[in-house]
């Protein structure tokens, strides 16, 4: 008998722009990241996201939020799904490392907060530091026998 189970990209990026969505995907594919799973309104990747929480058990859930509609859309965004799922895995990209936005971010809820660059060769260089640190928290034993 076999079962049939739904699977569920391994990195959830909630974007509220297209075209920086697709770039931080091509990205992420390049530096050998899994599959992407990119959800545009943040209001609905909400609830996706806590709904998918509450019944994956011990499998973990990894989000990056990246939204640009105000100033704050990603520190709220983040502080939202932290408190309606607090087993997942959040790491925000801001448009600085400053102290004062890293820590406003942290404080949130983000597990690590990475640069939104200009420069395409910054970009890359987060784009595979976001990998390396999804590598680090995998559990060891996440594939079957």
């Amino acid at each position: 008998m076999s079962l049939a189970l739904e699977s569920r990209p391994a990195m959830t990026l909630v974007d509220d722009d297209l075209h920086s969505a697709r770039l931080l995907t091509r990205m992420l594919a390049a530096h050998g990241g899994p599959q992407v799973e990119h959800l545009p309104d943040p209001d609905i990747a909400l609830d996706e996201i806590s709904a998918r929480s509450a019944v994956s058990g011990d499998e973990p859930l990894f989000v990056i939020a990246d939204l640009k509609r105000s100033s704050v859309a990603t520190r709220d965004f983040v502080a939202a799904l932290k408190a309606a799922a607090p087993r997942v895995t959040i790491v925000a990209m801001a448009p600085s490392l400053q102290k004062s936005v890293r820590d406003c971010l942290l404080e949130a809820g983000a597990a690590a907060v990475f640069e939104r660059h200009a420069d395409v060769n910054l970009y890359r260089r987060e784009a595979a530091s976001i990998i390396a640190f999804w590598v680090r928290g995998q559990h060891l034993d996440a594939v079957g026998t």
